[in-house]
């Protein structure tokens, strides 16, 4: 049976009307689609398979293969009062670092950081100062931890912190850190007891009991070149904020933490820099600390 003429001009027109609708939608989509503004291509990131350290790489490079243990300094900027304080490990001089703990909040020099004398061999970055004696700034650069101190006699700092390894000095009245750059002993903590004194300037190692309660020594300009800075130590910072003279500071069970966790046998080195000089990595989690308005304003009264 045929179908009439009427039926399949009237199916013609709804095909022929069904297409004109597509063909409308799709130029309206594409008007819209071209309208619309481009975004900026984003290169593929590269995958690679190495582990990105937290450390600058032009101190990295001049860390020892047996070191296997860093406290890694992180301060927002040359000036910063505050940075934190990140306690990295590895298993080999192959391995990749990983953070041991949670940061540390610390303090630095009341001018912030200036470039150190140690074991870094990088050259001082185009703009960034030189540490000197008394510019009140703390050093950067790569540093070893030889001996830790405390005002109590070793037995009973050993009993207190039996995690302690490194080598204990007790602070007796005798015993100084000699900051006169004209001195034999300049940058040197000795017991003047036992050497003669050809010092004119020195500081009492026990004159600030509570913030020298537990400390351990920086060996910055370990050979002692006059002028380029002395006596530098992590200690109890002065209070949360609160500047330092140029050493790191940080709360006292911080200090006992920090201490106890330093390891003679994985041959502990501190490194002290600014967040610029990082790479991106996941150890940096947490934002550096601030020092807030109700904080105590730096000063020149606490070492």
């Amino acid at each position: 049976m045929k179908r009439s003429p009427r039926v399949l001009s009237g199916g013609l027109a709804l095909v022929l009307l069904i297409l004109v609708l597509a063909l409308l939608g799709g130029a309206t989509w594409l008007a819209l689609k071209l309208r619309q503004p481009k975004s900026p291509s984003v290169p593929a990131r590269e995958m690679t398979d190495d582990p990105v350290s937290p450390i600058p790489a032009f101190f990295e490079k001049d860390l020892p293969v047996s070191c296997r243990q860093v406290a890694l300094v992180v301060s927002p900027g040359d000036t910063s009062v505050t940075a934190e304080l990140f306690l990295l490990v590895r298993k080999d001089g192959h391995s990749p670092w990983i953070s041991d703990r949670k940061p540390i909040p610390v303090t630095l020099g009341r001018n912030g950081l200036a470039w150190g004398v140690g074991e870094h061999c990088a050259s001082r970055p185009e703009g960034f100062r030189e540490k000197r004696e008394g510019d009140g700034c703390s050093p950067a650069g790569i540093f070893r931890v030889p001996f830790v101190f405390g005002m109590a006699p070793e037995a009973d700092a050993r009993m207190e912190a039996p995690g302690l390894t490194l080598p204990y000095t007790h602070l007796a009245d005798s015993i100084i850190g000699v900051d006169d750059p004209d001195s034999h002993y300049y940058n040197q903590v000795v017991d003047s007891n036992l050497i003669p004194r050809d010092w004119n300037s020195h500081e009492p190692m026990n004159r600030f009991k509570v913030l020298y309660r537990w400390g351990a020594f920086i060996a910055h300009n370990p050979e002692g070149v006059p002028h380029l800075g002395s006596c530098i130590f992590i200690h109890i910072w002065p209070g949360p904020g609160e500047a330092t003279a140029g050493c790191t500071g940080m709360a006292d069970a911080d200090v006992v933490r920090v201490l106890a966790w330093l390891d003679p046998v994985k041959e502990p080195r501190l490194v002290q820099g600014i967040r610029a000089w990082c790479g991106p990595s996941n150890v940096f989690n947490v934002t550096p600390p601030t020092l807030h308005e109700d904080d105590p304003a730096p000063g020149d009264k606490h070492p």
